[in-house]
């Protein structure tokens, strides 16, 4: 965060919309107290400090990387606010791309299956107002948004509950609370959209959202007709045609679910979070790609490469987490001894990567390698995730132990997809430099972090010993001064 002085009288442009002028007009310091122009987009003041010699002065805040105003947060809004509506759109059209199976399934006209469109927008005619009402007046705008988001939960499971059951008319029962659920979540988007976008940005901002809604129908139509075609292949025999049909809308509604969790996230918490805890988010991802879809892929990697058996190769893929059974509570209480998280997580990654090295480029008994990243893996698991309670209040833990884990399935989720794209097309020790690379990234992350730490209060690299004094002094203010009275309370909290 910068700070400048800007003397007034100042010009203010056209985002000055709190303020009801035109552009280029000129605040007059009488008319405007700080917390009016704590408002304004772009600058937020810090204090009012008239100097010597000078009419009218205030220190002013420039919005930096985490600031609640800043880029970074408003981004994730964004991708939030798009993602609520993901699983609406979605959804919505499941109907029309099972249309033929529907229809044959449950034995209806193409009128009856429209109307699985219809009892979805009758509701439709006069709720968004009342929708409207209850956000603005009665449950607010986070309350309201997971309200609707888990009625189109319930929506999408009796839709497809009519199915298992051969009841259509449950399916339109399903559609009509679907539509109760889905325009008035699209009041709630616009709501945050307008509440945190203004001026120039709030087209683009409406456009990105639209653009994602047709995303979600566009991926229905390409996804839902294979997930069908997938159940009926496997399942064909054991399912008959309604529960393949049930079971696949009611995949569909995980899609729902997520635009559920999204709503669920508080957004004034997380515009809050410091830039130490987004690294340590970065940090996670780059670091666990390397883990976890490396164990996925790597029986017929131990196989090719080392000759191994089916059941050796099963034997070795699980010892990464046999090891980290044991060790992690080692580590764990190594760190509670010294401290040092942030020093061991580089140290963790530093190792794995040596790990990968060795699968990947040399012919040495891969039980050396493989223990080797069970260890590291172990280290980083007891060093990272504990770093989240100092850098986040303990109100705000449970949404940033959340959002850090969503980050978390969401790079797996990709990379893992990527993983096998590259064992594929190109072999396995091309995924080996891919983790390698991501390693890098992590360790890059890790070094920002130790950056970023040591220019605050450096509590994230701190030993044991400097970590209770840290956490005396700010608790006990009053004794700051008397170092005898510090160290009784020191000598007494190591016992």
């Amino acid at each position: 965060m910068t700070h400048d002085r800007i003397d007034l009288p100042i010009t203010i442009n056209a985002y000055a919309n709190p303020f009801e002028m035109a552009n280029d007009d000129i605040i007059n310091p009488d008319h405007l107290d700080q917390d009016r122009l704590r408002d304004l987009p772009h600058i937020m003041v810090d204090e009012y400090d008239p100097e010597p010699g000078s009419e009218f002065g205030f220190i002013v805040e420039r919005p930096g990387f985490c600031h609640p105003r800043g880029w970074c947060q408003k981004l994730m809004v964004l991708f939030l606010m798009c993602l609520l509506g993901f699983g609406s759109y979605f959804c919505f059209d499941t109907p029309g791309a099972l249309q033929d199976d529907i229809k044959s399934i449950m034995g209806v006209t193409t009128y009856q299956f429209a109307s699985l469109y219809s009892w979805y927008s009758w509701p439709n005619v006069v709720l968004p107002i009342f929708g409207g009402y209850l956000i603005d007046r009665v449950l607010g705008l986070r309350i309201g948004a997971a309200f609707f988001a888990f009625v189109l939960i319930l929506g999408q499971g009796c839709f497809a509950l009519g199915s298992f059951a051969d009841s259509f008319l449950l399916m339109e029962v399903g559609r009509f609370i679907f539509g109760i659920g889905g325009e008035s979540l699209a009041v709630a988007q616009n709501t945050y959209a307008t509440t945190w976008f203004s001026g120039d940005m709030l087209n683009t901002v409406f456009g990105l959202q639209l653009s994602v809604a047709r995303l979600g129908s566009t991926a229905c139509f390409q996804v839902t007709g294979y997930l069908y075609n997938f159940l009926w292949n496997t399942f064909f025999g054991q399912w008959n045609d309604n529960q393949i049909l049930g079971t696949t809308l009611l995949v569909t509604a995980l899609t729902c679910v997520m635009s559920f969790l999204a709503s669920l996230i508080r957004l004034a918490d997380i515009k809050q979070f410091p830039l130490q805890f987004w690294i340590i988010c970065f940090i996670c991802v780059a670091y666990y790609v390397a883990i976890f879809p490396f164990v996925s892929l790597g029986q017929v990697f131990y196989i090719q490469k080392f000759d191994f058996s089916t059941e050796a190769a099963n034997t070795i893929n699980g010892l990464i987490y046999l090891i980290s059974c044991f060790a992690s509570p080692v580590f764990g209480a190594v760190i509670d001894r010294f401290g040092l998280n942030v020093f061991f997580v580089n140290a963790a990654v530093v190792a794995t990567l040596l790990g990968h090295i060795l699968l990947g480029f040399t012919t040495l008994n891969p039980y050396v390698g493989v223990g080797i990243i069970g260890v590291a893996y172990s280290m980083l698991a007891s060093s990272l995730w504990p770093q989240i309670t100092y850098v986040i209040p303990e109100h705000q833990r449970a949404t940033a132990f959340g959002l850090m884990q969503a980050v978390q399935n969401a790079g797996l989720a990709t990379i893992t997809l990527l993983a096998g794209l590259i064992v594929d097309s190109f072999g396995y020790l091309w995924l080996e430099v891919f983790f390698m690379g991501c390693l890098c990234i992590a360790l890059f992350g890790g070094i920002a972090l130790w950056v970023v730490d040591a220019r605050g209060n450096g509590i994230l690299n701190m030993t044991r010993q400097e970590r209770l004094i840290f956490f005396l002094k700010r608790e006990h203010e009053p004794i700051f001064d008397d170092q005898s009275l510090l160290q009784e309370d020191l000598e007494w909290l190591e016992s």
